[in-house]
């Protein structure tokens, strides 16, 4: 097996192997040629080149989304890893695991004026949960800097695995660069981390809470497929003193749930809002999408709020009360079995009849606007088939998709760490190489076009499909306030454009389809999803001008 000559890049491909960590993005360079050549010559590691490190750090994130496991990313010196920043505070707020292993020049290399090179530890800032910047071997101190390098790294890949989140490993390398061996050098063993996991408990008080409380609210944020047990959900889907308000993003399906949260709260008035406010709140998951839960909590704060996550609890709601640091099952089965008998109460009932009420009407909107943002959206849920993966950008996107109930089937992905739009595309890809499902991704105009170097790769599915709603520009700052009807708005906030897809489409091998109209888009999305032996690109063209009046009248329809 032909390895690296360099003893640091033997230490990294050697203890990544330990921990697991099969899957390795790599961009080309020089500097990082050590780990290039351990790398992609071991037969256990998965490789992949992508040129554009911006790209290949959320191609990295959509694999480790899928599998929530530590993926690696390897890059040369310079400014080739500042690339990977967005990804990184990505990561860091979706708690994901990345591994960032960024080649380096040795330190007396540094601020000397020599090409392609910058300060690079601490480069990542707060945006990091470990940071290992190794040393470069000298034969006087091998042993002693191998083991302490070997330390280090294994700090490293054992956090961003158990405090699921980034860590970075800053690699200097003297030249040569390019020799090779065909031995590794055997490596001293660690030091063994401990994983310290306390016994868990539910105190008598929080138990009286719960049973005691006749208004508990359950919110969903961002949550992993199949990650809470049935038997849970169906207790909590079946007690008349709780709603469980759920995300898109979620992937938690019941018929009493109530999944288009935007839908039941935007057009309350401070009656409703007081009937609402919960005794109880109970929060797991990522990020919150909808602003408008946000600020109904903020402002009608619940007595007590409870957040259940082994790592990290974010006081989104300012009245955070307690932090379960357990899984979201070990805390249910404490909570649900001393619990057996529901209260009795009106909490349900009261708003499933608002929710049944709000879909009579949002079906009747649905019928009796033109074709738009809304309208497409409507469409293109339909017709998604069943067991498909759907990766959505950020912005409009993902606040359309909030307003409709998804199939149960489907699994739904989008990057709300950081609710950036400069790498959606990338993570989709990313997650459709490993996932065994067929992928659709859903994206706007200004996502696509940021992010079109995405599909500079070899690795998109022939079942990969994107949808692309263009309504030339940035549409979602039209429903936000401000004078829209100024040269300044159009230019510098909504960035009106004329581009279209069907040129990068050609580009780079998809199988391109358009559509102007309900009538067009019916007809494209009847063979859109149908087998073929490249990807697909649909681009829906819908008129900017109409899609905010549209969305703003949708709330006022359905009080």
């Amino acid at each position: 097996m032909i390895q690296s000559k360099q003893p640091l890049a033997q230490s990294i491909i050697q203890l990544c192997k330990s921990h697991n960590i099969k899957h390795i993005v790599i961009s080309p360079g020089s500097r990082n040629a050590p780990l290039t050549i351990g790398f992609t010559n071991h037969g256990f590691f998965k490789c992949y080149s992508i040129v554009d490190e911006r790209s290949a750090g959320f191609f990295a994130l959509g694999i480790a989304q899928q599998l929530q496991e530590p993926v690696a990313l390897v890059c040369t010196s310079g400014s080739a890893v500042v690339n990977y920043y967005p990804a990184v505070t990505e990561a860091y707020y979706s708690r994901i695991p990345l591994v960032v292993i960024s080649a380096d020049r040795p330190d007396h290399l540094i601020n000397i004026g020599d090409g392609q090179t910058i300060t690079q530890p601490h480069i990542f800032g707060a945006h990091i949960l470990y940071e290992a910047n190794l040393k470069t071997h000298f034969k006087k101190t091998f042993l002693r800097a191998t083991k302490s390098n070997s330390t280090l790294i294994n700090s490293a890949l054992h956090v961003s695995k158990h405090e699921r989140g980034p860590v970075h490993i800053n690699v200097p390398f003297a030249e040569p660069l390019y020799e090779t061996v065909n031995e590794l050098i055997e490596q001293p063993k660690p030091a063994a981390i401990k994983i310290n996991k306390k016994p868990f408990s539910l105190s008598k008080s929080a138990l009286d809470k719960w049973q005691s409380s006749k208004r508990k609210m359950i919110l969903v944020g961002v949550n992993p497929p199949d990650h809470i047990q049935q038997d849970f959900l169906k207790i909590l889907a079946d007690d008349p003193s709780v709603i469980v308000l759920t995300e898109t993003t979620s992937n938690l399906h019941h018929p009493n749930f109530f999944p288009a949260i935007d839908q039941l709260i935007t057009p309350l008035d401070s009656t409703d809002f007081e009937a609402l406010q919960p005794e109880l709140l109970v929060t797991f998951g990522g990020m919150i999408v909808s602003k408008k839960i946000k600020t109904f909590l903020r402002s009608s704060p619940p007595k007590t709020h409870w957040h259940i996550d082994p790592v990290l609890a974010n006081d989104t709601f300012f009245c955070l009360t307690k932090h379960y640091k357990h899984t979201v099952n070990e805390f249910f089965e404490e909570l649900l079995i001393s619990n057996t008998s529901p209260l009795v109460s009106t909490y349900f009932e009261t708003w499933n009849h608002v929710k049944n009420r709000r879909l009579e009407k949002h079906k009747k909107y649905l019928q009796s606007i033109p074709f738009s943002d809304f309208k497409a959206f409507d469409r293109i849920i339909k017709q998604i088939p069943n067991d498909y993966m759907l990766q959505s950008s950020n912005s409009s996107t993902i606040r359309y998709l909030q307003l409709f109930e998804l199939s149960a089937s489907l699994t739904v992905f989008c990057n709300r760490g950081t609710s950036g739009i400069d790498g959606s595309t990338s993570t989709a890809i990313g997650a459709a190489t490993v996932s065994k499902r067929p992928t659709v991704f859903i994206t706007g105009d200004l996502s696509f076009f940021y992010d079109s170097n995405a599909l500079w790769n070899t690795y998109i599915p022939s079942n990969f499909r994107i949808i692309i709603i263009n309504n030339r520009g940035g549409g979602i700052f039209r429903i936000l306030p401000g004078n829209k009807n100024s040269e300044n708005f159009s230019t510098f906030f909504e960035t009106n454009h004329s581009l279209t897809a069907e040129s990068i489409s050609k580009h780079f091998n998809l199988e391109y389809t358009s559509a102007n109209s309900k009538e067009e888009l019916d007809i494209s999305l009847e063979n859109f999803f149908q087998e073929s032996s490249r990807p697909k690109l649909l681009e829906i063209f819908t008129p900017s001008s109409e899609n905010d009046r549209i969305l703003l009248s949708y709330f006022d329809f359905i009080k």
